[in-house]
This record gives C-alpha cells, structure tokens and sequence, in this order.
C-alpha cells in the first residue's frame, strides 16, 4: 500500500474498519469460511476498497494481526527481563482467555494445516513473537536474573506453551494471575533479598 494512501483519513478509517470485519468474520467462521465478500458486507465497503488495499484475503489477515499485536502489546519501559517477561505472559493470558483474537487463533490453525500460504504467515508470526520472549530471557541471563544453563527457545515453548495448551485443550485457560509463578517455575524463583 502506498505511503500516500496510508495518510489519507478516510482511507484509515475504512482500512480500521475492514480489519476489524476481517478479524470478527476469521473468530466466526474460521480461516476457510472467510470471504472478501463477508468482509467487505461486515465492514460497510465495497469489494474493490478491499481490493485496492490488499491482495487477498491472506493478506488482509496477516495485516490484521499485526496491526492489532501493535495496538495490544504492552509497553516494557525499563522493567527488568524478568518483569517484562511476566507482563508479556500476562498480557498473552488475558488476550487468549476470552477475546475475538483468541478466537483466531484455532481458525488459523485450521488454515494453516490446509494452506501452505497460511502456514508460512502463522508460522513466521508465532516466530517473531516467540523471539522477543527469547531475547528478554537472554537478557536475563546475561543480567545474571537467570541461570545461564537455560535455553532460552526451550523456556520460551514451555512459558508460552503452557497457556495455548490451556487455552486449546482443556476447559479452563491459564490466569493471567499465575504469570509469576509461571516464570518462577520455568525461570527460577526470584533470588532472596538478604536482611538489612
């Protein structure tokens, strides 16, 4: 899409308002039953508006999810890794308990194990997830707040494993509240402060 068309007000407006439809329309009726049609219905635009801001439906999908992980994820400031890490998990449990995003996440699934396309784009966006929990854990070893033995790609799976098992396969999702019991587990428990 072309910077200019990016800045005109009315073309943001409706490119909110069709990856909103895209996002509502992806929770409902999973990855196969998406149209542009259904979107464009949902959404109050005309196919070609759609069409001239993205090739296909994947690619208003891919657009969709990144631009609401923009809008959603939080901002770390100066925490340190093991802060960071635990507001992160935080913010995933909260997403993935009951929101319209986490009701995407089996649709894409679905998808993926049918389309390589959606494959390739759920796969690389799990990554670059993944990859900032990798690079705090890093940091975390490096600030000596963990010990260096962990493998920070392994600590990853299991931290973030662990509440889309619970979100996918079983009946109660993992409580945002546990995040810090979850990174003491997986992590280790927060060194004692020694007495004044």
């Amino acid at each position: 899409m072309a910077d200019r068309e990016r800045t005109d007000p009315r073309i943001e407006r409706s490119r909110a308002v069709i990856l909103d439809a895209a996002v509502q329309e992806l929770a409902e009726v999973g990855y196969g039953g998406v149209t542009i049609e259904a979107v464009a219905a949902r959404a109050g635009v005309g196919k070609s508006t759609i069409y001239r801001l993205w090739r296909d439906k994947l690619d208003l999908i891919a657009d969709a999810f990144e631009t609401f992980h923009e809008r959603m994820v939080p901002e770390l400031g100066d925490l340190s890794a093991r802060e960071a890490i635990e507001l992160l998990l935080r913010h995933v449990a909260e997403v993935v308990v009951d929101s319209t995003f986490s009701r995407c996440i089996p649709a894409l699934i679905e998808g993926a194990e049918r389309d390589r396309r959606v494959r390739d784009f759920f796969h690389a966006y799990s990554a670059e997830r993944r990859q900032a929990v990798v690079d705090l854990i890093i940091r975390g070893i490096d600030d000596r707040e963990f010990a260096a033995e962990i493998d920070p790609a392994l600590a990853t799976e299991t931290l973030l494993g662990t509440i889309f098992y619970r979100r996918l396969m079983t009946g109660e999702p993992f409580s945002p509240t546990r995040a810090g019991e979850l990174v003491d587990l997986v992590l280790g428990p927060r060194p004692l402060t020694a007495p004044a």
